[in-house]
C-alpha cells in the first residue's frame, strides 16, 4: 500500500512499536496519523510530536472503537490503514486466573476482531483498506514464561490469517507483524523468563521494526518478520515438532525466573 495521503490509525500508539510506525507514517506522508492510546497524555505527547490526531481509546471497548472510527472517517476520510498495535502479557503459565486470561484475550485477539467488524465490509466496499496486526514470533514459535501471550498471540496470527483468505478477493489487505526482541516498555522489566528469553534471542530498537513495517506495506506482504531467523525458526518448528519441543525445554532450563 501507499502511505503518502493516507488516513492512518495506530493502536497502542503512545509508545514503543506503536510510536515508531506513527512517527514513521508521517515522516512517509501520510494525510493524517491517528495516534490512539489507553494512555491519552502519551498518545497526544506523540501526536503534538508528528502533526497528528490524538485518540484516547480502551481497545476493547467496541462502543469507543466505532465512535473513533465514525470521528476519523468524518474529519479526515477514509481510514485506509489500521494498525492493531495495542497488546499485553501477563507473564505465568497455567496457575494464572481467569481474569489474567480473559485481559489477554480481550486485547491481543477481541479488539481486533472488532476492528475487523466495523473497518473490513467498510473495505470491501470502497475495494481498498488495508489492516496491520501485531502479533509476535510468540505467534508463529511460542513465549516461554508467558502462557496467555504465546496462546493469544497465535490466536492474533490465526485471525489474519482467516481475515486474509476470506476478504483477500475483495480489497482488503491484510499484514502481520512478528517481531522477537523488541525494547519496548513490555521488555523493560528483568528476571522475568517471558522477558530473559527475548533479550537472549537478540533485541531491536522499534525504530528497526517501523522500517521493516514501511517495507512489508509497499510490498503488501502479509508476514513481516523484523527478525528474518524468526521464519527459519518456524520450519523448524512445523518440520520436526518433536525436536523442536526439546530444543525448547533445554532453552527454558538455561533461563532464570
Amino acid at each position: 500500500m501507499e502511505i503518502k495521503d493516507s488516513v492512518v490509525v495506530v493502536t497502542g500508539g503512545a509508545s514503543g512499536i506503536g510510536r515508531a510506525m506513527a512517527r514513521r507514517f508521517a515522516a512517509d506522508g501520510a494525510s493524517t496519523v491517528v495516534v490512539a492510546d489507553l494512555d491519552a497524555d502519551g498518545a497526544a505527547a506523540v501526536a503534538d510530536e508528528i502533526g497528528g490526531r490524538a485518540e484516547a481509546l480502551d481497545v476493547t471497548d467496541e462502543t469507543a472503537q466505532i465512535a473513533l472510527i465514525e470521528r476519523t472517517e468524518a474529519d479526515c476520510g477514509p481510514i485506509e490503514l489500521w494498525c492493531g498495535n495495542a497488546g499485553v502479557a501477563s507473564n505465568g503459565g497455567l496457575e494464572l486466573d481467569n481474569a489474567a486470561w480473559d485481559f489477554n484475550w480481550q486485547v491481543n485477539v477481541m479488539a481486533n476482531v472488532i476492528t475487523g467488524r466495523h473497518m473490513v465490509p467498510r473495505w470491501i466496499e470502497r475495494e481498498s483498506g488495508h489492516f496491520l496486526i501485531t502479533a509476535s514470533a510468540a505467534g508463529l514459535l511460542t513465549n516461554l514464561g508467558t502462557a496467555p501471550y504465546a496462546v493469544t498471540k497465535h490466536g492474533a496470527v490465526a485471525l489474519a490469517e482467516w481475515i486474509a483468505i476470506t476478504h483477500g478477493e475483495s480489497g482488503v489487505r491484510v499484514s502481520c507483524l512478528c517481531p522477537q526482541g523488541v525494547r519496548t516498555p513490555m521488555t523493560e522489566a528483568d528476571g522475568e523468563m517471558a522477558i530473559e528469553v527475548v533479550k537472549a534471542m537478540g533485541m531491536i530498537e522499534p525504530e528497526e521494526v517501523a522500517d521493516c513495517v514501511a517495507a512489508g506495506l509497499a510490498a503488501d506482504d502479509f508476514l513481516i518478520l523484523p527478525h528474518p531467523e524468526v521464519s527459519r525458526y518456524e520450519q523448524r518448528r512445523t518440520g520436526d515438532r518433536e525436536r523442536w519441543l526439546a530444543g525448547m525445554r533445554k532453552l527454558q532450563a538455561t533461563l532464570p525466573g
